[in-house]
């Protein structure tokens, strides 16, 4: 029996071209041919199941036979904001895992210890999508542009809101018990913020506290910025899950 080939199309219900990177996907690598049964992911919350019905050098056209409306399989909305490593590629790592196991939205954040400062969001969109693929996401998480620390949290957030530092004269709860003590439905926002490699500065933290965002620690051991973002995703999808 053949595996089932997903492709990710956009608004795929109103459209009836693959576009064109996943086209040539189909022609080239897969070698597709008129008849032979594909899948489609939109991005939010629908998979089809569709026929291929003609192909050329770049195009691929196609008929839908099933709409097959997905469940999301946790609560809320499950937003990391974070700021990126100095290393690119263990950013990348991180946002590929962490749409496999499954979250809403991410936002990177120039802090005051921030060693990089640009981030390409088109790159990080194709690794999202790449992801949620190959995981079989229906939803695909939001990818913001850089924001400065500031006016990310002082720009009004709705839901439950943390920060992860690792200072000792301010005090923190864990996060895993502090999250698993709320009550979270499909209408709650879960923001956790992560530091960049030299962590928040104090007055970062406690600017983030004066905006209503909770001091927080995700375990006994001092993580990777990259380990850390992953892990705060892991415990919100775990706690939240349906």
């Amino acid at each position: 029996m053949k595996e089932a080939r997903f492709f990710y199309v956009p608004n795929a219900g109103n459209q009836t071209m693959l576009p064109p990177e996943e086209a040539i996907h189909a022609i080239r690598v897969l070698r597709l041919k008129e008849g032979d049964e594909i899948h489609l992911i939109d991005g939010c919350g629908t998979f089809y199941k569709a026929s291929v019905m003609a192909i050329d050098a770049k195009r691929c056209a196609y008929q839908i036979e099933e709409r097959i409306p997905q469940t999301k399989t946790w609560n809320g909305r499950l937003c990391l904001a974070i700021a990126p490593t100095k290393m690119m590629e263990r950013m990348e790592w991180m946002t590929e895992k962490a749409t496999e196991i499954g979250f809403d939205e991410i936002t990177f954040l120039k802090c005051t210890f921030s060693e990089r400062k640009v981030i390409r969001t088109d790159r990080i969109e194709k690794i999202v999508v790449s992801a949620v693929k190959q995981s079989r996401k229906a939803w695909t998480p939001s990818v913001n542009d850089m924001q400065n620390f500031k006016d990310f949290i002082t720009k009004e957030r709705q839901g439950l809101k943390y920060i992860a530092h690792c200072y000792d004269e301010i005090g923190r709860c864990d996060f895993f018990d502090a999250l698993s003590a709320e009550t979270i439905n499909d209408n709650t926002d879960v923001t956790v913020l992560i530091g960049p490699e030299g962590d928040f500065s104090v007055e970062e933290v406690e600017l983030a506290m004066k905006n209503g965002y909770k001091p927080i620690t995700l375990g006994k051991s001092r993580l990777r910025t990259e380990t850390a973002g992953l892990a705060a995703v892991m415990m919100m999808n775990i706690i939240c899950r349906k």
